[in-house]
């Protein structure tokens, strides 16, 4: 068992990257910088299966410059570019040379509020709009592309158990975006902290007309 406040082991990240999603939501997402530290609790990630999975960059075992990493070691940074500007984390899951990763989709600021406002250029006193977003928690937490391939059980990028845990209650809703990927577009593989208002925005489940599994 993960110790409180400890940075999570290899070990985590060796299990199907739905089982990985559901249980990095709680944990605490850390940065370190020369600006800083920044962190934020998980409370949003989104499952992605690899070479069977339509939604996966990796569908149909496609290995490209961008997809590389995917076939690496388990526990490393898949950053890439949406809309040409914003920077999207994932985490490498499942075994070695299987192209499973988790996005993080959204955070609740714990640590560094002030560097993340900074970075995000935003004033007031809500936090909500800091990073509940895929796009905009890397913003605020100063994430980009020089950070592909990073090791998440390092020491720039990583994640760990918060000293006091929350109580999490686990939803669940297809992922967000990715009608282009046919009936995979209606798995339930987005995890939420049910209730907690810095999830990026709701969305209804639907039906699976067939069985929820690749």
């Amino acid at each position: 068992m993960t110790q409180a406040g400890r940075k999570l082991p290899r070990e985590f990240y060796l299990r199907d990257a739905r089982e990985v999603a559901r249980d990095l939501l709680g944990k605490e997402l850390v940065r370190m910088s020369p600006e800083g530290i920044a962190a934020g609790t998980i409370v949003e990630t989104e499952a992605y299966l690899g070479e069977a999975d339509r939604a996966s960059h990796a569908f149909g075992g496609r290995v490209t410059r961008r997809t590389a990493v995917l076939y690496e070691d388990v526990g490393r940074a898949y950053i890439y570019l949406i809309y040409g500007r914003y920077w999207c984390l994932n985490i490498t899951a499942g075994a070695a040379g299987t192209p499973h990763c988790v996005l993080v989709r959204a955070l609740e600021p714990r640590e560094g509020v002030d560097l993340m406002r900074r970075r995000r250029g935003l004033a007031g006193t809500s936090l909500v709009p800091l990073a509940n977003g895929p796009g905009k928690l890397c913003l605020a937490l100063g994430i980009d592309g020089s950070l592909y391939g990073e090791d998440i059980c390092g020491g720039t990028v990583f994640v760990r158990e918060e000293a006091v845990p929350p109580p999490v209650k686990i939803g669940s809703s297809p992922r967000i975006n990715i009608d282009y990927a046919g009936e995979d577009s209606l798995r339930n593989w987005r995890y939420f902290i049910d209730g907690n208002s810095f999830v990026s925005r709701a969305r209804t489940p639907r039906t699976l007309p067939a069985p929820d599994r690749l």
